[in-house]
């Protein structure tokens, strides 16, 4: 056989015997090798190297991506997004993960486990990578260096996701233990919070320094090949996680019940707020790196597509980007960073994406379930009212009538009307069209990017009829286009409100047809979710620190609110929304509920409201309170009454004290015998 043959089916099947392999996940890959030639040989070879390194990447996809729609994970939906499909209630041949199953924490051990198989083989694979690239005989010293700084984020990135889910874990060790010993003898307990975070940020610290050299250049890669800020950005994640309260300065009964197996608390009651100045400085490296920048979109002043300026604000209406929107379409700035428009490659906001890598439940197919019933979508994914509400009215004021009825209301009332044929014609109310509500009118410009509020415009180019493109949708009852609600089946928005990021002009799902949805690059980690760490890290400090930075250095890190503009004012400013008022800025409390609701409204739909709700400790009350939506019961003629607002009897909510974090599967447990379980769920008997 051709040597190189040869080695290239030793390593294939040595990839294959790991992936199929059920009998103890922690194994190192370096068992499957004969002997130590064989191992030499495979890491002498860059191809085989890549093919590893390509091996570990896969692990970071399906339910491990970040972004997803609901089949393989649900962490994507929180108190925003829903999905309505996928429950037995309505189809009894689904015998899957509901929303509401999800919602009211009945789940159990054995669901969506995949992430600890997945992560575990691939930190093991990484390992061996790092521990043996130094044998390559075909790369320089450099390109060896970036490859173990790619692998180290790779095991960092895939810890974190472990800590993200399931709380502390166990870390294991990169080098000494002998796996021909009992599963007894393997016993790792979990490590406490902190140690965690501390191992992950030093990791991914390790890997920046790596691939300085080469893994700068490679910018905003499509691949989903680790770069130096991908690295920066995810240490910034890690820190500003382990700084809030739910791991930093946590009392409550929970954190006194999550325990190892000496009974070591696992989270900290300890509150130091030197690591939010950690986190700070962390994000302050990612932008310190001048390698991004918010995605802009030229003002357009002519023709259908003319930019709906906001109104003045006499402070960013009057100034060029990026002091301010006056040169910029702001729905269109935004829209077109998620909806497909940009390339990977092309989106100077995106750090981290798995790019094509993304899975069989990719945005995709998301954007399939968002798409109506008359262009062959599932009408499945939607808003709730509290996300709409949480949208600013297009000068910066609330919506009349915000949270009204969910108690949080400031007196005023939701406006009655709807935009007359006159109206339209006139120019008013854009980009509304006639029947819409007035409850959505004059709104910021990322509401109408992402809202597909009843009698919104779909424009659906890549559909083959004419006749079907261009349409505005209703959901009401008796909507003749099958968009309102049917007690036939599941395929209904249970708010009678729909979302529209991700959805590019073109998109449609004609005859089932994925390739009529344009590829999205998946936003896994962008440039305006550092920005706003970088704010709130900032706010939440009264001292002041100085911190080393990645490269050598130190930054100042201290509560300064030119600093926090920094983290503020371009997402503001690209959103087309004043800024915060002085007494806003004074005033830590104010501010932090500000920088909250700014999270839940720009990163709606990307993978982090359900987490930052459990690092803030706000699940306990924001996961409970009833979804709100339209009366989706009721008919056209109706219509005032289909607009206000009713909780949906579709839609459960709860939350209890286990739900902070996942459960670790049973057969995990059984493995491990020094593996504890999170509180509130079945233990190893």
């Amino acid at each position: 056989m051709n040597k190189n043959i040869f080695y290239k089916t030793l390593l294939l099947l040595f990839i294959s015997g790991f992936i199929l392999s059920c009998s103890d996940d922690y194994l190192d890959s370096s068992r499957y090798f004969k002997d130590r030639l064989t191992e030499e040989k495979v890491f002498e070879s860059k191809v085989y190297s890549e093919e590893w390194l390509a091996n570990i990447y896969e692990e970071l996809k399906g339910i491990n991506a970040d972004v997803a729609s609901k089949a393989v994970t649900p962490h994507n939906f929180a108190d925003d997004m829903y999905y309505g499909d996928r429950d037995s209630e309505y189809d009894p041949s689904k015998n899957e993960l509901s929303y509401n199953m999800f919602k009211m924490g009945r789940y159990n051990e054995n669901d969506k486990q995949g992430t600890w198989t997945q992560s575990y083989r691939g930190i093991r694979n990484a390992s061996t990578f790092i521990h043996n690239i130094y044998m390559n005989t075909e790369m320089s010293e450099q390109e060896i260096k970036d490859y173990r700084g790619q692998a180290r984020f790779a095991r960092a990135y895939l810890y974190w996701l472990l800590l993200r889910k399931y709380g502390p874990i166990p870390l294991l060790p990169d080098e000494g233990l002998d796996y021909t010993d009992s599963y007894d003898d393997l016993a790792i307990p979990r490590s406490p919070y902190e140690d965690c975070a501390e191992f992950i940020s030093n990791e991914l610290l390790l890997a920046a320094q790596e691939m300085e050299a080469l893994g700068m250049v490679r910018g905003q890669d499509g691949s989903a090949r680790p770069t130096v800020g991908a690295a920066l950005a995810a240490r910034a994640k890690v820190l500003i996680y382990a700084a809030s309260p739910l791991a930093n300065g946590n009392t409550s009964s929970y954190a006194t019940q999550l325990v190892d197996d000496q009974g070591r608390q696992l989270l900290s009651s300890d509150y130091q707020e030197e690591k939010w100045a950690k986190a700070a400085a962390a994000a302050k490296d990612v932008m310190d790196l001048g390698v991004y920048q918010l995605y802009t979109v030229p003002v357009q002043e002519t023709g259908d597509n003319a930019t709906i300026v906001p109104p003045a604000d006499n402070n960013f209406s009057e100034k060029s980007w990026p002091e301010g929107w006056a040169d910029i379409d702001p729905e269109k700035s935004y829209a077109q960073v998620f909806d497909g428009t940009l390339p990977a490659s092309g989106n100077p906001e995106l750090i981290f994406t798995r790019g094509n890598n993304q899975g069989g439940e990719n945005i995709r197919q998301m954007v399939a379930h968002q798409l109506p019933r008359s262009a062959t979508g599932w009408n499945t994914h939607g808003l709730t009212q509290k996300l709409v509400d949480a949208y600013y009215m297009d000068d910066g004021a609330d919506v009349p009538g915000k949270d009204l009825e969910i108690g949080r209301g400031n007196g005023s009332q939701r406006v009655d009307g709807f935009v007359t044929q006159e109206d339209y014609e006139a120019g008013l109310f854009r980009p509304l069209l006639p029947g819409v509500s007035l409850q959505y009118a004059n709104r910021e410009p990322r509401f109408y990017a992402s809202v597909a509020f009843n009698g919104s415009f779909w424009p659906l180019l890549n559909e083959s009829q004419e006749r079907n493109r261009n349409q505005q949708v209703f959901y009401y009852r008796d909507n003749p286009n099958g968009n309102g609600f049917n007690s036939s089946n599941a395929y209904w928005l249970r708010t009678g409100i729909g979302m529209k990021k991700y959805v590019h002009p073109n998109d449609t799902y004609e005859g089932g047809n994925e390739d009529k949805i344009v590829f999205k690059p998946e936003p896994a980690i962008r440039y305006a979710d550092i920005l706003l760490m970088y704010a709130e890290a900032l706010n939440e400090l009264d001292g002041s620190y100085s911190i080393e930075a990645w490269n050598g250095g130190n930054h100042n890190i201290s509560r300064s609110i030119s600093e926090m503009q920094k983290g503020i004012h371009p997402i503001r400013i690209r959103a087309g929304v004043p800024d915060y008022s002085t007494s806003v800025y004074n005033d830590k409390d104010a501010l932090r509920k500000k920088l909250k609701r700014e999270r839940f409204i720009e990163l709606l739909a990307e993978g982090q409201r359900y987490y930052d709700l459990r690092r803030w400790m706000d699940a306990a009350e924001e996961e409970s309170l009833p979804i709100y939506g339209c009366n989706i019961l009721m008919n056209r003629e109706e219509r005032e009454l289909f607009h206000q607002p009713v909780a949906v009897w579709a839609l459960e909510t709860t939350f209890s004290d286990k739900m902070w974090f996942w459960p670790i599967g049973l057969t995990e447990l059984k493995r491990n015998k020094r593996l504890t379980q999170n509180p509130g769920w079945n233990y190893n008997d």
